[in-house]
């Protein structure tokens, strides 16, 4: 049987089609069946009975008669996901050339009947199979079945016949199952045709070549194995050696330390609740907390009666009054967040205590006043797993906590959902006579959970049980003698740590009497806590050598205080060491007034083992306090010797007393196995003790590895069978079983191998004259990696009142202070404002928040000194040049490159449609407002979800006409008009207006009302830089440009003529300006790069229709479209897509403005599924947000039917290189919302092409490769497998616009390079190309010139002189740090700029300059 010309030329289409990859090989198949569906019925004759046996096992047999696809689509209905319009134009444009050559077409499809070169040679990869190996492989199944004998074939024939006559004769089946039949005798005939020749031609070179190429992306050649275990180190930096005259500890190993042992206590409860009990029962009247406010006055004195009887209701209520679904709401054993603020001791102790009553655990955190408190997101992960559902706190806290548009508490970010219940007298139920809360022994059960933040900010969850909670109550009491009665004044927070042992728990225990102190209290009066003492007679003062020092700095003021009653002041941070200074300037000051040398009693603590040593007080009989002078250089080594106190590099410290009772002590090297230190190292401090942490909440592997450490001896001898607790406290065992602490491991900073502790540097810094410049002594100290070594990073707030020239001088001097004692270099010291870093809960600096944001970029600093040069000495080896370079190879800088050039370019642009014959954007929107004049084109959303405005053809014709009759008669042609507008229609009809009238528009974001002296003059330097004449506006934001606010920012009286848009007459412009040529100007795109600098792109008439057309054409873009655009519109793609493509297109646009996301998250994903959108914009800030703010909601949203299975296409606009995990993470949380992991793909520009590589709609799924980073060093790009070494994972960008090429070429030479390195992996098609950003670095030293990758775009209608580079600051040696030395660029003789980049890269790690020939890099060598 022969088919006519007609068909088998449509089939060959359809062959070159799938082998191009522009179809899908189901709709290949759907399409081959209906050619073929004609000439099915004439082959008769064949018995139905064989019709199941003989059925083509090819891709048809996937879709059985019982799937799910079968019972909702019609036999002849396309698959509307599939549908591609556009791919006829290329294909008929790809025909007419192999006409014109008179060549075979080519044909994916091998003959199956003899196995080809490709299948012999080429070894199964079972790992991942494509659908071009797949259709090689089905066919081998139907080789199988027809043996090939000769050339004559009856056999063929008589399995054709059996095929076609089993899948015609089916009419039992339904009208679904008829059409898969008619399908699959489809495939079954197109494939025997291809084999047996019945007149398609065979060309295989096609499908061997992309065959290979994917075994080789697949497969890549294995380096070999030792490659993998060679470290490039050494290669690329220069390792510092050891210094063989640096100090070494010479003493003999160290042997536990025990305390003394817990004495036994006749009378000594079996419980803490036991013992309020005892205490509410039997001393009911007896004072057990006092509460001040503000002003100091006592608000409220808890007796221990009312904290017994309100416990015990608070305990009632838990366990039987809160319930859901007629359940308890809580179980003995549950645990309970408690959220009170530090000014409210009262009921925190009663929540407290009322959970122990109700075998309820608590988990004390502290209040979130905003949403974006620094560690908020990281408690409400503890929270979350810690299963918490409920919170309690008070009424007045609540009404201070944010709330949600429904009046309820806001859902913080990261935090699970909440019940939150108030305890206050009214909630509470008073308990039956006969009911009575279980008082048992401690057992070892959960008493609370005390969280405790790393240094890494990360919040973890401290479980302490009953058992220790009781011995380390009688630990504290033992050792700091407390008696019944007695009066303590508490500072510390009492929700934690020293504030919660001393001043919650072991008050009770001996029916102490505490004053709280609130640090609000604190910070109007420092001398408070003193004052309480003196008018309550306290015998013991709980405080921090911060308080020690604030009351220094207002004891003037008060001339008639005693301390005299004080037996002990306990210094909660002892450890610390400018403690011991804050200790000898109270003692001097406050000796006259009673104060004791012998009663100051510092102690040593740590959140996981608790009260780990503290000095006695004197009646114990304990040896007198230790002090010792030590060597900051021997320190930095972890030894110790003993200096004088004359010399600078020395650190005086104190003791922190003796071990606790009934612990044992022991000092283990910091890394590694945890061998005793010698008697002269410093090392850290291990405790074993019943009295400790239990564990951290959730987490086993950091339990064993911190709690269960066992030390052992030089030998390897473990010195007990009971583990130790890390304590992470840096310290040694001095003379007279004393315990000196010396720094914290949080604090830690090894810097070339020595270690340096924070607090030290912090020391140091506010010996400098720290009351002239430093606010309030705020100074955070971290360390942060650069070129594979910490470097020291000191950040400060600045004194208002403190000019530039002194705070530099200042800086300096800090800068000279710790390099001579401290003997390193600072890399960056940083002063910001005042009250801008982030606080802890009680006014202290967010340590790892502050270093976030310092990496992030977002710290803005006012003052900042840089000093790599002293503290960077490692740097990179010069890059070496490749040897052994072949005859056959061209050298092009250090690069050899093939005989290939690495270029491509898009398809060409298809034949002209109908609104292609214009040549200007506003003569398509004149057309369409006549040819469709009611069709939308625009849907603006508000933050509620709800439709704020549209706009149809006419309506959007109609409100530009209006804004060019405005215009004409003030306005001449070719002058520049700002648009500044908020995203909406008024922006795009302004828009369309200007080119009305002949003017150039020039899009500018508004300013932002509450940060107008940032905001604003952005907007006057864009104004004036573009040389507008004029700006068009709303009338609230021209009220806002000539503001009093706006008038402090800039010059308002210079600002053009301002036009309001709001109320224009409806009138009609006299006639349409027409541009004499398409060259001439359309519109200046103008942005903002990273850097601050202000860069603006010409776009012409002609360069506007070209780039609207490539992506058309790319994203298939019709009438009948809805896409949703989540962008910022005034600038590069977002502006192309917000504006101009609707218009061209004539497809509708679902505006999402980003800035509405802030107010509501699921804002654009609930519009993409409510209006079914299958192509959908955004950027990575929206995606980010959408993952954080969205993550633990997916729930939620699926409950209120947001389905994302309808998107078939996510791109995300960005001029970066793809951001592999963002976007990985985005598919995986949105998984179960139906979204497919297959949809999000990239986008690719650049300011001066915004346009240049886009996944499309109906191309194939991006691909990621892993690429050894050691390779891009030298220019290379060598393929590894996921998971090896030094891998690089890289995501494809998209596929090259049509109309658009692209050349990699070297910086130096501007030549253009060889694919056969860094264009290995470039060809996917024949047609397209696929682009991985890489970042490639060649340094000898700090101002070596980098090597970039550099492409060449040449957009239809663009000037193919400009070119771009793009530059990775993340993965530079010596860019990696937070700022660069000033660079100069200069373009020419016309213009240059200083760039002092402070790096803003978190939203934005990549940064863009326009570049020209006759552009010129330096770089200055000192700041």
């Amino acid at each position: 049987m022969t088919l006519p010309a007609e068909v088998r030329e449509k089939l060959a289409e359809l062959e070159l089609e799938l082998s191009e990859g522009d179809i899908t090989q189901k709709g290949y198949e759907k399409k081959r069946g209906k050619l073929l569906a004609p000439y099915i019925p004439q082959i008769q004759g064949v018995d139905p009975s064989l019709q199941i046996d003989n059925r083509i096992q090819g891709s048809s047999q996937a879709v059985l008669p019982g799937s799910k696809h079968n019972k909702s689509r019609a036999p002849n209905t396309r698959d509307e996901r599939f549908r591609s319009d556009l791919h006829t134009e290329a294909v008929q444009a790809a025909l007419a050339k192999y006409k014109e050559r008179k060549m075979p077409m080519p044909s994916k499809r091998r003959s199956v009947l003899v196995q080809s070169s490709v299948e012999a040679c080429t070894p199964p990869d079972t790992s991942s199979a494509s659908e071009d190996e797949g259709s090689l492989r089905r066919q081998g199944r139907l080789a199988t079945s027809t043996p090939y004998q000769g050339h004559s074939h009856p056999a063929v024939e008589h399995w054709f016949n059996r095929v076609i006559q089993g899948s015609s004769v089916t009419t039992t089946n339904t009208t679904a199952h008829a059409a898969f039949n008619v399908n699959a005798a489809a495939t079954a005939l197109a494939d025997f045709m291809a084999h047996t020749q019945l007149g398609v031609p065979v060309n295989s070179r096609v499908s061997s070549k992309i065959q290979q190429l994917l075994n080789t992306l697949k497969r890549p050649k294995r380096p070999p194995l030792r490659e993998f275990f060679v470290d490039d180190f050494e290669e690329l930096l220069d390792v510092q050696q050891p210094d063989p005259n640096q100090p070494k500890p010479e003493g003999l190993q160290m042997s536990p330390l025990a305390g003394e042992p817990l004495g036994v206590v006749t009378n000594w409860p079996p419980s803490l609740p036991a013992a309020l009990q005892r205490w509410g029962t039997t001393q009911p009247k007896s004072p057990c907390l006092t509460a001040l406010d503000n002003a100091g006055k006592p608000v409220y004195t808890l007796t221990y009666g009312k904290l017994w009887t309100r416990s015990q209701k608070l305990a009632y209520t838990l366990l039987n009054k809160l319930s859901t679904r007629n359940e308890p709401l809580l179980m003995p054993g549950d645990r309970v967040a408690l959220v009170f603020p530090n000014n409210d001791p009262v009921m925190f102790m009663v929540a407290f205590y009322g959970c122990l009553l109700a075998e309820l655990v608590p988990v004390p955190i502290e209040v979130p006043l905003t949403r974006k408190d620094a560690g908020s997101q990281q408690i409400g992960f503890l929270l979350g797993s810690c299963g918490v559902t409920l919170a309690l706190t008070t009424d007045a806290c609540q009404k201070g906590l944010p709330k949600a548009q429904t009046g309820e508490v806001a859902t913080f970010k990261g935090w699970p959902r909440l019940l939150w219940f108030v305890i206050d007298g009214k909630h509470v139920v008073k308990p039956p006579k006969d009911w009575h809360p279980p008082i048992r022994e401690a057992s070892n059960d959960i008493a609370y959970i005390e969280y405790k933040t790393s240094k890494e900010g990360s919040t973890m969850g401290i479980t302490v049980s009953h058992s220790a909670m009781l011995a380390h109550c009688h630990a504290l009491t033992q050792a700091c003698g407390y008696t019944e009665g007695e009066t303590i004044t508490n500072v510390l927070d009492f929700k934690r740590e020293a504030g919660l042992w001393h001043g919650v728990l072991t008050s009770v225990m001996n029916r102490m009497h505490v004053i709280s102190i609130p640090y609000s209290l604190m910070k109007v009066n420092p001398l408070s806590w003193i004052q309480k003492v003196h008018t309550y007679k306290a015998r013991v003062a709980v405080v921090k050598s911060r308080d020690m020092h604030w009351s220094l700095l207002a004891q003037r003021d008060q001339r008639d205080i005693s301390l005299s009653s004080l037996r002990m002041l306990i210094v909660a941070d002892g450890a610390n060491p400018w403690s011991i200074s804050s200790c000898d300037a109270f003692l001097n000051v406050f000796q006259a007034r009673g104060l004791r040398p012998e009663v100051i009693c510092p102690c040593a603590s740590s959140s996981e083992a608790m009260t780990v040593a503290i000095r006695r007080p004197p009646e114990m009989g304990v040896p007198p306090p230790g002090k010792a002078v030590l060597s900051m250089g021997g320190l930095s080594h972890s030894v110790i010797r003993v200096d004088t106190e004359e010399k600078l590099s020395v650190l005086t410290v104190q003791d922190v007393g003796q071990v606790m009772p009934g612990a044992v002590v022991c000092v283990v090297r910091v890394e590694g196995t945890p061998y005793l230190c010698q008697t002269d190292e410093v090392g850290e401090i291990c405790l074993s003790s019943g009295s400790t942490g239990v564990a951290y909440y959730g987490l086993p592997g950091m339990t064993k590895s911190n709690f269960e450490t066992i030390p052992v001896t030089s030998s390897g001898v473990p010195i007990s069978d009971r583990p130790f607790i890390r304590t992470s406290l840096l310290g040694f065992v001095g003379p007279d079983s004393l315990v000196f602490v010396v720094g914290k491991m949080d604090g830690l900073m090894v810097v070339s191998g020595r270690r340096h502790n924070a607090d030290d540097v912090v020391a140091t810094a506010l010996a400098v004259e720290p009351m002239k410049f430093v606010y309030r002594g705020r100074i955070a100290v971290f360390s942060v990696s650069v070129l594979r070594d910490e470097r020291i990073v000191v950040v400060a707030e600045q004194r208002p009142d403190a000019s530039e020239e002194d705070s530099f001088q200042w800086m300096s001097r800090v800068l000279q202070a710790i390099d001579s004692i401290h003997q390193v270099g600072v890399y960056c010291l940083a002063l910001v404002p005042a009250n801008t870093l982030p606080k802890a809960p009680l006014g202290g600096i967010h340590i790892s928040e502050t270093k976030q944001r310092f990496l992030e970029g977002s710290l803005h600093p006012c003052n900042v000194l840089m000093c790599p040069h002293t503290c960077v000495t490692n740097l990179p080896k010069p890059r070496q040049k490749q040897p052994e370079v072949g005859p056959a190879s061209m050298i092009v800088g250090n690069l050899v490159a093939g005989k290939r050039i690495a270029q491509a370019c898009g398809r060409d642009v298809a034949q002209l449609e109908d609104n292609d014959q214009f040549l200007y954007i506003q003569d398509v929107l004149q057309w369409r407002a006549q040819a469709t004049p009611d069709h939308p084109l625009f849907l603006v959303l508000n933050a509620k979800g709800t439709v704020a405005s549209t706009a149809s053809c006419l309506q959007l014709h109609k409100r530009a006409e209006r804004v060019a009759a405005a215009l004409m008669g003030r306005l001449n042609t070719g002058d520049h008009v700002a648009l500044v507008y908020p995203p909406g229609i008024d922006l795009i009809a302004t828009f369309y207006g200007c080119l009305y009238a002949g003017c150039v528009p020039v899009t500018v974001r508004p300013p932002h009302p509450q940060n107008l002296a940032t905001t604003l003059p952005t907007v006057k330097m864009i104004v004036e830089v573009s040389k507008s004449v004029c700006v068009l506006t709303t009338q609230a934001i021209m009220k806002l440009l000539k503001s009093k606010e706006a008038a402090a920012a800039v010059d308002i009286k210079s600002w053009p003529m301002v036009l309001d848009t709001d109320d224009l007459p409806r009138k009609k412009s006299p006639q349409m300006y027409k541009p004499p040529t398409p060259e001439m100007l359309a519109y200046l795109d103008f942005s903002v790069s990273t850097t601050g600098i202000l860069a603006g792109v010409k776009m012409s008439h002609a360069a506007t229709s070209a780039l609207c057309r490539s992506i058309k054409l790319q994203c298939e873009l019709y009438p009948s479209r809805q896409i949703a655009i989540c962008l910022d519109p005034y600038c590069g793609l977002g502006f192309a897509l917000w504006c101009l493509c609707s218009v061209y297109s004539g497809h509708q646009s679902i505006l999402v403005p980003p800035l509405e996301l802030e107010t509501n998250a699921s804002l654009w994903l609930s519009a993409v599924s409510q209006y079914k959108v299958r192509v959908t914009f955004c950027s990575y800030s929206v995606m980010e947000m959408c993952t954080k703010g969205l993550g633990s909601q997916t729930e939620a949203l699926r409950l209120r039917n947001v389905n994302l299975s309808c998107v078939r296409t996510c791109m995300v606009v960005a001029e970066e290189r793809p951001r592999i995990t963002l976007t990985q993470s985005f598919s995986k949380i949105f998984k179960d919302l139906g979204l497919s992991p297959r949809a999000v793909s990239t986008t690719f520009g650049c300011r001066v092409n915004v346009a240049i590589c886009l996944q499309g709609t109906a191309g194939p799924d991006p691909t990621t490769v892993y690429v050894d980073m050691r390779a891009l060093r030298h220019d290379r790009v060598r393929l590894v497998e996921r998971g090896s070494p030094h891998s690089l994972p890289l995501m494809e960008s998209g596929k090259i616009l049509p109309g658009v090429k692209v050349i990699i070429a070297n910086t130096e030479t501007k030549g253009p390079l060889g694919d056969s390195h860094l264009g290995e992996v470039s060809h996917t098609t024949s047609t397209s190309l696929v682009i991985y950003l890489i970042c490639l670095f060649s340094a000898s030293h700090f101002l070596s010139s980098p090597t970039f990758v550099l492409f060449f775009p040449m957009l239809t209608s663009c000037s193919p002189a400009m070119f771009f580079f793009f530059l990775d600051l993340s993965h530079c040696p010596f860019f990696s740090a937070p700022f660069f030395p000033p660079v100069r660029f200069s373009l020419g003789q016309t213009s240059s700029w200083w760039l002092w980049s402070w790096r803003d890269l978190s939203r934005r790690p990549w940064t863009w300059w326009p570049w020209s020939q006759t552009l010129s890099w330096r770089s200055t060598t000192s700041l």
